[in-house]
């Protein structure tokens, strides 16, 4: 498959899954919504991913909440000291 055409093969996917956590995790940190992030790149790109290799990658959905509440922790943590 050709990368200029928008398909990639799942090879490709996979070396670039940690780039879009990273993105989804931006995403995240900037405050964008569920919603929003749903009409991204890097969420569909995790979305093939997971419809290809369930057992690898979990579903956008769990990481958009799993990183949420990671970026949100030390946020949680200073109000709590303060």
């Amino acid at each position: 498959m050709d990368a200029s055409s928008g398909s990639l093969s799942i090879g490709e996917l996979e070396a670039k899954y940690p780039l879009y956590c990273k993105a989804l995790r931006i995403l995240i940190r900037d405050g964008k919504d569920e919603v929003h992030a749903r009409r991204t790149l890097c969420w569909s790109r995790l979305e093939t991913l997971h419809r290809s290799l369930p057992q690898h990658y979990r579903d956008p959905q769990y990481l958009y909440l799993m990183l949420r509440r990671q970026v949100e922790a030390p946020l949680d943590a200073k109000a709590d000291a303060g």
